[in-house]
């Protein structure tokens, strides 16, 4: 993350709009798995990777799917196994990250669970953002 950190960091410095999304491997909060417990021992979950994805934010972008929803039970992963979609067992872990030029224009942020319901699907779901023309 310290070279997407320093990448993401000049476009601040140059005053450049953009937004980053993708698979950040973090879930940022206990809220953002369906079971903290379950993931205390996972990377994905401990205090560095989360410390990471907040120094991305406080180069003073927004987590667009935070910016409009913040409460429980939103996830974009669940895995194959255990019947995890069928039980809502997910994770938050894709997000898309907004420069404050995009942010003040955020319409809304959604999470595409349909495409996961088809046969054969990512395990991954799209993330959709509106912004603003």
């Amino acid at each position: 993350i310290e070279r997407l950190y320093k990448r993401l960091k000049t476009l601040r410095e140059d005053n450049i709009p953009f937004a980053i999304g993708g698979d950040f491997n973090v879930i940022p909060e206990d809220k953002d798995c369906y079971d903290p417990k379950k993931w205390m021992d996972d990377a994905l979950f401990q205090p560095e990777s989360r410390a990471a994805f907040r120094k991305l934010l406080h180069l003073g972008l927004t987590e667009a799917f935070r910016a409009m929803h913040n409460g429980a039970g939103h996830y974009t992963f669940w895995d194959y196994q255990a019947g995890a979609w069928p039980k809502n067992h997910g994770i938050r872990i894709d997000h898309f990250l907004l420069s404050p030029e995009l942010a003040d224009r955020l319409i809304n942020c959604t999470i595409d669970k349909a495409l996961r319901a088809l046969d054969k699907p990512s395990d991954h779901t799209p993330i959709i953002i509106e912004i603003e023309s």
